[in-house]
């Protein structure tokens, strides 16, 4: 032991005698046979899953040279033997993907794997897809399908609810770290999904091989780290490793295949049946395998895949007899021959075939398709909960709600079926089933308060069967003293009188409440829940919300049945707005404002108010290019000429409104027609009329200076932050910044959100000039400066720079440039900008990215020439550093042609470059200027490269550079190798 470790030692067992040692993670780095000795205890502190994040943690974590810079991990022999103690761990825990998922993230599996895939010795640079596993070394092959595996189940996984844990006081200075493993794993998560269908291909290739599999062991990895195993090649051997039987390996693979399949179901219905066969596969492997040792799979959930699979697809198999029951009801279902469910039902009520669950889930179907609208099915959702009443009885079981709820006031018919179904159900030869059932036909009378009713029960066959005539006569005597009472005249029961079943049935009420988006659904719910009990219902449901301009009108009705009415439908209505479900929100409203009308003038505008709003975002969301009807038009500007003092106002409906005008250019109205007063107190129509005045004036031949100037001046005290002076305990004047100014006419939150309800090109156009304008301002460099369209038109200074906040203006330019895109990938001048971005933060990767897209849209993905006022000068220059900072230096020579005057210094300057990290030769063919190709010529000369030399050479060599041709086709010639080199750095850059 090292004399630290036994200084730790001694340090833990002076503080904690009797406390167990948790080893370290660098003690297996100094002892070999340590891994393996702590492996195989009991119960090993840490636990497996903890070393293999300990062991990979150590060897990824990035060092710092001696100019104190970051430098990825080393490539030492440290790193190594610690991701191969990983590795080992992972051997020891036979690759079970179960455990490795449960106690692992998915970035640290993702490099688990991936280390595997490396000391297996998989080709790097070699889609799994185009590898040929039957030629592989067994040990290879299987870690190609074991990461495949991990792939498509991580997917499946991926797509399941998780519950988020909320971190405590003592985690929020982890959010960081958090976000950042929550970005890497949604990185992961997409290169998994667009390779999903490469994955799926590889283990179909799996189950064609028909021989044994191996995989690495703790042995086996021992001898990849030794000289020993690169001498003999045992590592790669027929027989090297842990022996998966063919058989259990394919098991495993046609359960992972039947996942991914089952998950694209929902958007791809065949899928279904692609999982259903993968799926009979593994039920059939596991009936064949004796000891399925390395299979580990969910029996149960492998089940459910089936029978949902059985469902879906509509086939049958004749070997599983629960599976044809199952299917026999659901044909049925599907069919609508809902007597022969409740037929069937009834018979398997002696046949008890059908588990209990089963038949709640049929029942819960038909309720919700009654919930939907479905008609005709009032009366087959009771019969079927009777033969579940009765099925309960028959076993034992608590009778369920809502039979609780039937029997409440039971039908002539009704007691009947119930009647009938006991009779044909009871099997006579059980004295179980003949006392529940005696028991239940008591319990019924007793509820009964009709004496006729009860005379019905009590003279059935099957009561006489079962009861004694003394039975009979005291539970008619007992209906004879409740008659006495005249049940009609009865007042309905408050909340406090109710019966024990009544308020089971106020739950069962509210649940139908928050289900039901039907507006007479709704209201008749809630007249019999107002009977059940008086109290307010809008409270039922916590997501119910009432924006708080409209609370205190809506509260203020009198009528408790109308105010809770009136809540929940506007609640539910502007819930289906959120999530952009405009026909059921328009029902709600056209309910509510019917409602309304009747008594309050004041909510009836407001849900014209709501109405409109919601006919707006209607609209725009069907991404029509076509005009608005022009009576949308005339509502939103009847909405912002709207005086009427004392109805409450959402100031979002007058943004939108504002943000409407805008979109369909309706610039005339919102600068010459809005009243002064509107524009005075609101804040979108004075932003709007600003920016509509400008945008009018720009394509005149006359930019407008006034009105920009306005907007400008607006914009900048938006984002601008109030600074106050405090004086500091020693009598020092101390500064303090207000990251917002009080003198904006909206906070920069709200002025972002506008922004983004924005979609007309010349208006979002005109706010990227500003802000790029005010952002080269606040920066001050003028020699990474951000370009944009019309910067002439705003101020080139500001008199109190030092009140605007620069981080919020580089902030907003960002949010607003990247809104932009999403709705015109297309536009050149915002891609320029977007670039120019990136560029002056150093970005620049993205930045030659979004340089090039600006190329490839203006020229039809480079089939014609860039216009050069695309790629200027400036542009050009900047590609070209762009390269030179990613090391790219034969990309830097070859763009210093596109120059107007060929800048030779600079490629001269980057061909000289020995660390070039693009392919260097192979972009020797885009080159056509001679000088250049000379150069390149001398330098692998001077440098002994041949073949390199050989290159250049060649591509001198050509008959159209020869300088003795015509300009014409030298010009040609250059055009042509310009398109094939933008092709060829967009495939390597988008």
């Amino acid at each position: 032991m090292s004399a630290e470790a036994a200084d730790r030692v001694a340090a833990v067992a002076g503080s904690r005698p009797g406390s167990p040692l948790q080893v370290s993670w660098f003690e297996f780095l100094l002892d070999g046979g340590l891994l393996e000795t702590h492996l195989q205890k009991a119960g090993p502190d840490p636990a497996p899953v903890q070393l293999i994040v300990q062991f990979l943690e150590q060897a990824s974590k990035p060092s710092v040279n001696e100019q104190n810079q970051v430098q990825p991990p080393a490539d030492n022999r440290r790193n190594r033997t610690l991701k191969l103690l990983a590795l080992k761990v992972a051997a020891h825990m036979k690759w079970d993907l179960d455990s490795l998922e449960r106690g692992l993230t998915i970035p640290v599996v993702n490099m688990l794997l991936n280390e595997l895939l490396c000391v297996s010795k998989v080709p790097a640079g070699v889609k799994h897809v185009e590898l040929d596993l039957s030629t592989l070394p067994p040990t290879t092959a299987m870690a190609v399908i074991i990461y495949n595996r991990w792939a498509i189940r991580t997917i499946v996984l991926s797509s399941f609810p998780e519950k988020q844990n909320k971190p405590g006081p003592h985690q929020m200075n982890m959010l960081s770290v958090v976000q950042q493993e929550k970005e890497l794993t949604e990185n992961i998560l997409a290169v998994l999904k667009e390779q999903a269908a490469d994955s799926v291909s590889v283990l179909d290739a799996a189950l064609r091989l028909k021989k044994d599999f191996y995989v690495h062991t703790l042995r086996t990895l021992d001898l990849l780290g030794s000289d020993a195993a690169a001498a003999n090649g045992e590592t790669e051997s027929s027989t090297a490793g842990l022996r998966i039987g063919a058989d259990e390996l394919h098991c495993q693979v046609h359960y992972d295949l039947g996942a991914i399949f089952f998950q694209r179901g929902c958007t791809d219905q065949p899928a279904y049946q692609k999982a259903r066969d993968h799926f009979r596969m593994t039920k059939e492997l596991l009936k064949k395998l004796d000891q399925a040792v390395h299979v580990h799979l969910d029996e149960k959930r492998l089940a459910g895949y089936w029978n949902a699979c059985k469902a879906l697809t509509g086939d049958r198999d004749p070997a599983d007899t629960h599976t044809t029951r199952y299917d026999r009801i659901n044909s049925l279902i599907r069919n609508q021959d809902y007597q022969a469910v409740v037929e069937a039902f009834i018979r398997d009520n002696a046949a008890r075939s059908l588990p209990t669950h089963f038949r709640r889930s049929v029942l819960r179907e038909l309720l919700y398709r009654v919930q939907q609208g479905e008609s005709g099915l009032d009366a087959v959702c009771r019969q079927l909960c009777v033969c579940n009443a009765v099925r309960d009885v028959l076993d034992g079981e608590v009778l369920s709600v809502r039979f609780q709820q039937l029997l409440l006031k039971p039908g002539k018919r009704t007691v009947d079926f119930m009647l009938e179904v006991s009779s044909r159900s009871l099997d006579r030869d059980r004295p179980t089933a003949r006392r529940n059932t005696a028991a239940f036909l008591r319990t019924l009378c007793e509820n009964l308060e009709d004496r006729v009713l009860v005379l019905t029960v009590t003279s059935h066959p099957l009561f006489l069967e079962l009861l004694r005539d003394d039975d009979r006569k005291v539970l008619m005597e007992q209906t004879r003293k409740k008659g006495g009472v005249n049940l009609s005249a009865k007042p309905l029961p408050s909340f406090y009188d109710i019966p024990a079943s009544a308020s089971v049935n106020v739950g069962q009420l509210e649940q139908q409440l928050i289900r039901a988006l039907d507006p007479r659904r709704i209201r008749q719910i809630l007249i019999e829940l107002h009977g059940l009990a008086e109290r307010p219902f809008w409270r039922v449901n916590g997501k119910w919300e009432v924006p708080p301009d409209y609370v205190g009108a809506v509260l203020a009705i009198k009528d408790g049945l109308t105010r809770d009415l009136v809540y929940i439908l506007t609640a539910k209505a502007l819930h289906c707005i959120s999530i952009k479900d405009f026909g059921p929100a328009r029902q709600l409203f056209a309910a509510c404002l019917e409602l309304v009308t009747e008594f309050s003038p004041k909510l009836r505008q407001v849900m014209l108010n709501e109405t409109l709003l919601l006919d707006v975002r209607a609209h725009e969301a069907a991404g029509s290019r076509e005009r608005p009807p022009p009576d949308l038009v005339s509502r939103v500007r009847g909405y912002l000429e709207m005086r009427i003092h004392d109805v409450p106002l959402r100031q979002v409906i007058g943004e939108e409104c504002v943000a409407f005008m805008l979109n369909w250019r309706e610039n005339d109205y919102l600068t010459l027609q809005v009243p002064p007063s509107l524009v005075m107190n609101n804040p979108y129509i004075k932003l709007g009329q600003l920016l509509a005045s400008t945008c009018k004036e720009l394509p005149g031949p006359k930019e407008s200076r006034r009105t920009a100037k306005e907007l400008w001046e607006v914009v900048v005290q938006i984002c601008s932050v109030s600074v106050q002076h405090k004086r500091s305990s020693d009598g020092r004047l101390g500064l303090i910044k207000q990251r917002e100014s009080s003198l904006g006419i909206l906070q920069r939150s709200k002025f972002i959100t506008f922004i983004k309800k924005l979609r007309e090109p010349l208006v979002l156009t005109t706010l990227i000039s500003l802000f790029v304008r005010l952002h080269s301002i606040v920066r001050d460099d003028i020699v990474n400066e951000v370009t944009a369209e019309h910067l002439s038109i705003w101020p080139s200074s500001l008199p109190n720079i030092q009140a605007v906040d620069v981080e919020a203006v580089a902030v907003t330019v960002k949010e607003l440039v990247s809104y932009a895109l999403t709705l015109n990938p297309n536009n050149q001048a915002w891609l320029v900008t977007q670039a120019d971005i990136y560029f002056v933060t150093n970005q620049y990767s993205a930045a030659l990215s979004f340089y090039l897209q600006a190329g490839a849209v203006c020229s039809d993905f480079f089939t014609k020439a860039v216009p050069p006022d695309v790629y200027t000068d400036q542009v050009l220059k900047r590609m070209i550093k762009c390269c030179s900072m990613m090391n790219c230096h034969t990309q830097v020579a070859v763009l210093c042609q596109f120059l107007r005057e060929v800048d030779y210094m600079t490629a001269f300057k980057a061909l000289q470059e020995q660390n070039s990290h693009d392919a260097m030769d192979s972009f020797y063919d885009y080159i056509w200027d001679v000088t250049i190709l000379e150069y390149l010529t001398h330098i692998h000369h001077k440098r002994g490269e041949t073949e390199k030399r050989q290159i250049a050479v060649k591509a001198i060599g050509q008959t159209e550079l020869n300088s003795s041709n015509p300009e014409e086709v030298l010009q040609l010639a250059a055009q042509k190798r310009k398109k094939r080199f933008l092709q060829a750095m967009a495939k390597l850059y988008f």
